[in-house]
């Protein structure tokens, strides 16, 4: 049986691109179990395929606008976003 795998990584904010060092876990299979920010200042932002980060300091708004720009950039669909019309 494999077991998961730890790695540090370096990641830059969403937001503003200041690079953070997190801990993030991954399955034998590459999936993304969680990640910690090990920098001060940082938090991880809840993604189900990779470890991102933001600054404490940006605003939830600041942070929501930069995760849907990277999500369109990556040619995801937002889960929680539906069209009117």
């Amino acid at each position: 049986m494999s077991e998961n795998k730890n790695a540090v990584e370096m990641h830059g904010c969403i937001v503003c691109a200041r690079i953070y060092t997190i801990l993030a876990i991954y399955t034998p299979d590459g999936g993304l179990v969680d990640c910690t920010v090990t920098s001060p200042g940082g938090h991880c932002v809840p993604d189900e395929h990779q470890p991102l980060v933001a600054c404490d300091t940006h605003t939830s708004d600041e942070i929501e606008a930069a995760y849907k720009r990277w999500q369109s950039r990556n040619g995801r669909e937002p889960d929680n976003e539906q069209e009117d019309e």
